[in-house]
């Protein structure tokens, strides 16, 4: 009887059976004995360890026992299983899967490391974070928490490579090269990476802080308040509430004007002109009525007015005063401007404007003067 090209009258199958048989008979017992034996361990080490996880964690407030105990009951019971299913291996003579038994294992047992230094950086930041003016430890703990939690898993990746004999000198150069690669090809997001982690550790602004707009749309607020800073970009919400996402690198880039950093009370410059017949001590003192009463306007230290130039057609002003609360600083100006105008059109006080005098020449005559 032939088949696939093979005479199976020769083949021996009644030989092939009683070696097969005689090579896993005793086997089998002693992997049926084996896995009754995972059983038996797994059950009591879980049952044990629920009854010390109880038992600890009711006598202590802190979460951190919690997650030590869980992590050991993690590591306990993944290790029961794998150590049966290596010693089945083992029990079979399969030496190749036995090994990977091993390295399956040793990553197995890095994702409940992971989880642990993950949950204990969480507890960290919750519990720390709040007490903490600094917003820096809001942002830099996630991403570390990211971070570290990769770098676990990583190690636990290369231990078992390792143990499975596999040379991971290549692998490292092999990433490297890759790196290198991905850092040119995406060097704009990694420029942006970077400059939000020096954003984060430098701090020239925060969430919260208003600053100046550098690339806001036409006919819209040229400031507005950060909201979020990403790793990538920040968020600025401007008066208009629209939202501008502008690109890390483009920040560290600029001169970067924070309007609240220093406190809620800043000092307010507004330029103001006169005639050159107007009586300018009058003119001063009229500007610092109106400051004073301004809403918003601090007593002390006063409001001055100074003499900054004499233009072309007007004697140059500058208010100087204190307010309060640096975002009304649109609203103060406009309301100081509006009083002025009033108090100058009472008291006779012009406010300059360019005048220009047009001379009109004929052939042979005399310049002729417009007449009003």
């Amino acid at each position: 009887m032939e088949f696939l090209g093979f005479d199976l009258g020769q083949f021996d199958f009644q030989g092939w059976l009683d070696t097969a048989w005689a090579f896993a008979a005793p086997r089998l017992v002693v992997s049926v004995g084996q896995l009754l034996l995972v059983l038996v361990v797994w059950l009591a080490a879980r049952w044990i360890l629920r009854r010390v996880e109880r038992r600890l964690t009711s006598r202590t407030k802190t979460d951190v026992d919690d997650l030590v105990v869980q992590l050991i009951r993690r590591l306990v019971l993944i290790s029961i299983v794998f150590w049966g299913a290596w010693r089945l291996a083992e029990i079979w003579e399969l030496g190749h899967m036995s090994r990977t038994i091993g390295a399956v294992w040793i990553v197995m047992l890095s994702l409940p490391i992971s989880a642990f230094v993950s949950s204990a950086l969480r507890v960290i930041e919750e519990k720390v974070a709040p007490k903490t003016e600094s917003r820096l430890d809001d942002t830099a703990l996630p991403l570390l928490n990211r971070i570290v939690r990769g770098l676990v898993i990583g190690l636990g990746i290369l231990i078992a490579l390792t143990f499975l004999g596999i040379n991971i000198t290549p692998i490292l150069a092999g990433a490297g090269v890759m790196g290198l690669g991905v850092s040119l090809a995406a060097k704009d997001t990694l420029s942006n990476l970077i400059a939000g982690l020096l954003l984060i550790v430098d701090r020239p602004f925060q969430v919260g802080d208003r600053i100046e707009l550098w690339n806001a749309p036409t006919e819209t607020g040229s400031w507005g308040d950060v909201i979020e800073i990403g790793l990538r970009a920040t968020k600025i919400r401007n008066p208009d509430n629209l939202i501008i996402v502008v690109p890390n690198n483009e920040i560290m880039r600029r001169d970067i004007i924070n309007y609240t950093a220093s406190g809620p009370h800043i000092r307010l410059r507004l330029p103001i002109g006169i005639a050159y017949n107007a009586d300018a001590e009058k003119a001063k003192a009229l500007i610092i009525e109106v400051a004073k009463s301004t809403d918003g306007v601090k007593a002390t230290p006063e409001p001055v007015v100074i003499t900054r130039k004499f233009g072309e057609s007007s004697i140059d002003l500058e208010l100087r005063v204190w307010i309060r609360e640096a975002r009304d600083r649109r609203a103060i100006g406009d309301a100081i401007g509006d009083q002025v105008k009033t108090k100058f059109d009472e008291h006779g006080i012009e406010i300059p404007f360019p005048r220009r005098d047009i001379v009109v020449r004929t052939e042979g005559g005399e310049p002729t003067l417009p007449t009003e």
